[in-house]
């Protein structure tokens, strides 16, 4: 069994750690398509509360169909010592689009 101080120390470290952001994903890079599809127009649902913040909806690359599907838009609560949203995006490089992942800052 652990001891008080132990088991503060690990409570701790576990709230830090469910606190923090999630690390960003592996890139990706889309050479098939050469064109992302416009955005699908969303209808935003009722706020949940004052401090959600609408996170737009997005189209990802699926690897096994070898095609853009839409990810809807959803509100999520910024972590602790986050305010602002950054809204992924797709950039076009050379021959390629590269998906640059939303985050919060």
């Amino acid at each position: 069994m652990k001891s008080g101080p132990s088991l503060a120390l690990a409570a701790l470290l576990m709230g830090a750690a469910a606190c923090a952001p999630p690390p960003p994903p592996a890139r990706v890079v889309v050479y098939e398509q050469p064109v992302p599809p416009p955005p699908v127009r969303e209808v935003i649902v009722a706020q949940p509360g004052p401090e959600f913040v609408w996170i737009r909806g997005h189209h990802r690359w699926d690897e096994r169909n070898h095609a853009y599907i839409w990810v809807p838009g959803h509100w999520q609560a910024p972590p602790s010592g986050y305010h602002v949203w950054r809204e992924g995006h797709w950039e076009h490089h050379e021959h390629a689009y590269v998906w640059v992942e939303g985050h919060w800052s």
